[in-house]
């Protein structure tokens, strides 16, 4: 079969592979849509690479049941699915507590075994386990399905950040994720203004629905959050980007008894600083937010599949395999929002 391979840091090939087997309790998926996460990039330009090189990146999957290994029921060949990425073993303290992505025995998808930048993936039966091979409704299509990994991220987000109707939201940073916080918290009601420097960006969350947009270039953005919240603050803020200086920087925008989210993954041996009094006489609630369970992926499936979620409206480029190498570039360079690789099909890269 067909595949990217990373084999280092700026270092993907389009090669030939064998195609995976199922081994007993896996599943084989023939790939039709897997979507470019801010994290394959990231881990292609040397941030997180794994140990063990080469690997296929791709964790955000949606395809075909091509091969069922022993013992696997409920599924038949040519089901069409999309695939919960993360292999837990669903008995440890974690698991127990609906917390699958702390799982303390977890790996999965591009982390630990190949991921879905390939013809065919193979599924460990630890996801399938755990019912995160859902199958699709008839009228949702692959491309859109392969938006429910990240949907699920931004859904685990808003659990955690307890964003409720009429809550002002600042989220800092309009990229792929960034604009999935957009769409989703204002789903739930509230009032979201973002803060990007790029100006494409800008005018894309713009048009998603956000109701203000500061620009960093040219406005301070603590004056401009206090201006238009009366200088209250946000009762959530999201930094949606991995810079430790901006997400700093991003504190003071949180008003008094609010929730401060670190959802863009820092790179390692970075520090911030948090004055402790500001901490404790403002209550202020400082947390992360990392991948999602599979209660949050399946809830991502229903509302793409109802609509309830204009999924549809993230995608900006479509590539093919082929040319796999475009989209990277295409993604290293901020020009794309969310990027989908179809298999199979033809793909200009500009959206089309």
């Amino acid at each position: 079969m067909k595949a990217a391979i990373v084999h280092g840091a700026n270092d993907i090939r389009l090669e030939e592979v064998p195609q995976p087997v199922p081994e007993p309790g896996d599943i084989v998926v023939r790939v039709r849509a897997s979507g470019i996460c801010a994290t394959d990039v990231k881990t292609l330009l040397g941030q997180g690479l794994p140990k063990d090189l080469p690997i296929i990146l791709g964790h955000e999957v949606a395809g075909e049941v091509s091969s069922l290994g022993k013992g696997v029921e409920g599924f038949e060949v040519g089901d069409r699915v999309a695939v919960y990425p993360i292999a837990v073993c669903g008995e440890c303290d974690y698991c127990l507590g609906d917390r699958h992505n702390l799982c303390r025995h977890e790996f999965g998808l591009a982390h630990g075994i190949d991921g879905g930048f390939a013809e065919y993936v193979r599924i460990p039966r630890q996801i399938i386990n755990i019912g995160g091979v859902v199958k699709l409704p008839p009228e949702l299509s692959f491309e859109l399905a392969a938006l429910a990994e990240p949907l699920s991220c931004g859904l685990a987000a808003l659990r955690v950040n307890k964003v409720k109707q009429g809550d002002t939201v600042v989220i800092v940073g309009a990229g792929p994720m960034g604009t999935i916080h957009l769409l989703l918290a204002k789903w739930r009601g509230a009032k979201v203004f973002i803060i990007e420097q790029k100006v494409s960006r800008q005018e894309f969350a713009k048009n998603l629905g956000a109701d203000a947009v500061i620009d960093p270039h040219s406005q301070d953005p603590l004056e401009a959050v206090m201006k238009l919240t009366g200088g209250d603050g946000a009762e959530v803020v999201i930094t949606s980007l991995s810079d430790p200086q901006v997400i700093e920087a991003s504190l003071p925008l949180v008003k008094k008894g609010g929730v401060f989210n670190i959802f863009g993954g820092p790179p390692a041996g970075h520090k911030i600083r948090i004055d402790p009094r500001w901490l404790h006489y403002r209550e202020i609630t400082v947390t992360g937010s990392f991948a999602s369970t599979p209660g949050d992926f399946r809830e991502a499936i229903y509302l793409i599949g109802s609509q309830e979620i204009d999924a549809a409206r993230l995608i900006t480029d479509r590539f093919s395999l082929d040319n796999m190498l475009d989209a990277v570039e295409r993604a290293r360079s901020l020009e794309m929002i969310k990027g989908i690789v179809l298999m199979g099909q033809k793909c200009t890269g500009d959206g089309s």
